[in-house]
């Protein structure tokens, strides 16, 4: 039985091909078509969900889409008119759409659908938290578990508390809009200067050059928090019910002026702000944890919606010893909606069964995207005039570690690609992370992003714990943990300068040491990716460190790479020094001239 997931019309669309409760396939739309966070119908991951399962011209059995569009659209005009006249701008703004599009969801399916020859027998639209539910808990290695899912809002509910049980679920408990931890964290990305949906991880980021100074005033002015995580925001310091904004002049008042303008300095209220309201998100998403474990006895935690992105709150669950262990959909965000649909009609709606060991995960590593043979990537080579060498499969890690090992910046393209908004090893920029330099030349020469932002490490799965404060995976790159304190090379810090904290060397893997002393680990093991592995264990040999850098392939403002196309083109962008394109190796000064009629950064849009 073949099931098509799909998530749409908000940000993060995508699609996500499930058969017999085997997960096939699954991609985010804009990595197809380089519109970062696109959220248009997701035609072209739909297409290479097919193409990728070999479903023929004809039928898919069932398509199921992430939510519940009248009951949005309900909660929507609810909305709009308990605060008229105030908010008829974003009235004018949204419901044309609404009208147009999104309320035609069904019809937009089967004509996006049949245009690719596939009729639609069933279509299901469970509620948007069931979906982010299903997605973390179906995949899960647990039989049994609480589910914690926690975003902005889907129809009405921000956060939900649920159990499952074999192949069902079921929502016990859920916090409705407008209180949502999502939107409060949304609030305080928005007045620092970063845009909403997509800035949030820059705010965690940020959150450990600061003080947590405004947790108080928070709670005495912002919200009402109770013992089991609930709470209620007081609606007069924000704008997101009527206005175009997140905050209002009230909100500017409590913080003493108005919102950071976006890319001017970041000043010490940023840095502050951002450590606040981290404490804040860490002391809800503690409460809730805890009450589902009263409500539900389980001794393992599912976590998705956006919030469950924010992994240094993940960490700090984690740590707390609540439950016995916690597992992360990869794809946390809306993009992992679409999967989640799809195996909750498999499982929940038609009753199939599902077994799991309490170890291993279906997730497949999240490389679910599309990949690109030898041949595909040696034609494209030869057509395009680019010079590159091919490596044979023995000398193919040893090649890469060597060049690491040299403090060269390397773009990895190989195998296929990772759903979810985290690089993990197959759409990855690698180097060294003993490097005192490599954290600024990556972020300033290569990401071009922000300074002050963190690398991740990617560390072989057995040494995790030679490395961190971790005793467990962290495959999907979505726990922080602290590097061992053996580790820690103390300097004086001045707490005013961010630029002067940047630069300083804080343990012997600097690159990926945050201020803090912390690091967001991805442990890679040999079964789920074993040329990634092998890269890190060839390291190993030669330096006797089995961590690396890695961030993800691509630019600020740009999706991931893709195809081979993508990752020639951002290759030749940056400062890179190699290219592996599957078993090929391209040297930058080897290449001919790259020239490009437009200013590349004009096209993506900052986030």
């Amino acid at each position: 039985m073949n099931i098509l997931g799909i998530s749409a019309y908000y940000h993060d669309s995508a699609a996500a091909l499930v058969r017999d409760g085997e997960i096939i396939a699954a991609a985010q739309e804009e990595r197809f078509t380089r519109i970062k966070h696109d959220a248009d119908f997701p035609i072209n991951a739909v297409r290479y969900c097919l193409a990728e399962g070999g479903v023929e011209q004809g039928t898919i059995d069932a398509v199921a889409f992430y939510d519940k569009p009248i009951t949005k659209f309900a909660r929507l005009m609810e909305t709009y008119f308990s605060v008229a006249p105030q908010g008829l701008q974003s009235f004018m703004m949204a419901v044309p759409v609404w009208l147009r599009q999104k309320l035609w969801t069904g019809y937009q399916i089967e004509k996006h659908l049949l245009a690719c020859g596939i009729k639609v027998q069933e279509m299901f639209f469970p509620e948007h938290h069931e979906s982010h539910g299903a997605s973390t808990f179906y995949p899960s290695p647990y039989n049994e578990a609480a589910i914690l899912t926690m975003d902005g809002v889907g129809e009405w509910a921000s956060s939900t508390i649920g159990v499952g049980k074999g192949n069902q679920i079921e929502i016990i408990k859920e916090l409705q809009f407008p209180h949502s931890l999502g939107l409060l964290y949304s609030a305080f990305t928005y007045f620092t200067g970063f845009k909403v949906n997509s800035g949030e991880y820059k705010l965690m980021g940020l959150a450990p050059y600061g003080e947590p100074k405004y947790v108080q005033l928070i709670y005495d002015h912002l919200l009402d928090l109770k013992k089991d995580g609930s709470f209620r925001l007081n609606m007069q310091y924000f704008d997101y019910l009527a206005g175009l904004r997140m905050t209002n002049a009230e909100f500017d008042a409590l913080f003493a002026g108005p919102p950071r303008q976006p890319e001017s300095p970041i000043s010490q209220r940023e840095m502050d702000m951002a450590a606040s309201i981290q404490v804040v998100t860490e002391e809800i998403v503690l409460r809730m944890a805890r009450y589902a474990r009263e409500q539900t006895g389980m001794k393992y935690l599912c976590l998705s919606g956006g919030v469950a992105l924010n992994c240094v709150a993940n960490g700090r669950l984690l740590r707390e010893n609540i439950f016995d262990d916690i597992y992360i959909q990869p794809a946390s965000g809306d993009a992992g909606g679409a999967l989640g649909a799809a195996l909750l009609v498999w499982h929940q709606v038609h009753g199939n069964p599902r077994e799991r060991d309490d170890k291993h995960d279906t997730m497949k590593g999240a490389y679910l995207g599309p990949a690109f043979s030898d041949d595909e990537i040696g034609a494209y080579l030869k057509a395009s005039g680019y010079v590159a060498t091919k490596l044979d499969a023995t000398a193919w890690a040893p090649t890469i570690a060597q060049l690491i090992e040299s403090e060269k910046v390397v773009g990895l393209f190989q195998g296929r690609m990772e759903f979810g908004p985290r690089a993990l090893g197959c759409r990855s920029i690698i180097g060294d992370a003993r490097s005192a330099t490599m954290q600024s030349v990556m972020n300033l020469k290569i990401k071009y992003r922000e300074s002050f932002r963190p690398f991740a490490p990617s560390c072989l799965e057995e040494r995790v714990s030679d490395y961190f404060d971790l005793d467990r995976p962290s495959p999907y790159m979505l726990l922080v943990a602290d590097v061992k304190k053996e580790r820690w090379i103390d300097q004086a810090q001045d707490a005013g300068d961010i630029n002067t904290l940047i630069n300083q060397v804080r343990s012997d893997i600097p690159a990926i040491t945050h201020v803090d002393h912390s690091a967001r680990i991805q442990s890679v093991s040999r079964e789920t990716n074993p040329g990634y592995y092998d890269i890190i264990k060839s390291f190993e040999k030669l330096s006797g460190c089995a961590v690396i850098i890695n961030t993800s392939f691509n630019v600020r403002g740009e999706p991931i790479v893709c195809t081979p196309e993508d990752a020639y083109r951002c290759f030749m962008r940056t400062e890179m020094d190699y290219l592996v394109l599957g078993s090929y190796l391209l040297e930058k000064s080897e290449q001919p001239q790259f020239v490009e009629t437009e200013d590349w950064r004009e096209s993506f849009q900052l986030d």
